[in-house]
């Protein structure tokens, strides 16, 4: 068995936090940026949880073979990544689903 040095980890774990926060820029309205349609906002975000969920599988199993560049706390964050994004997928598809039956009761 091999033993994880903790404050390696710990400072590799660091390093990643700094990676992901997101840069300090000033938010524009959406009126300025343009105007985005839903179905493609829709299809991008379907998209981008995919790439998470491949990439998630990619270095799960590269750590799982022991690969030298495999790290088990990037590893960790990438599945916490693309199952968080999975569940907000699934959530959004709920309330969709509740108010298009919310719609169809609606009396005419």
């Amino acid at each position: 068995m091999s033993t994880i040095d903790v404050n390696n980890l710990l400072s590799q774990m660091r390093q990643m936090t700094a990676q992901v926060r997101p840069p300090e820029v000033a938010v524009k309205p959406a009126a300025v940026v343009g105007q985005a349609d839903f179905s493609d906002v829709l299809k991008q975000s379907l998209s981008a949880v995919g790439r998470n969920q491949l990439e998630a599988g990619r270095m799960a199993a590269s750590f799982e073979r022991g690969d030298p560049g495999a790290d088990l706390g990037r590893t960790m964050i990438a599945v916490q990544k693309a199952d968080l994004s999975l569940r907000t997928v699934v959530e959004v598809r709920n309330k969709l689903v509740d108010a298009y039956k919310e719609i169809m009761n609606m009396p005419v």
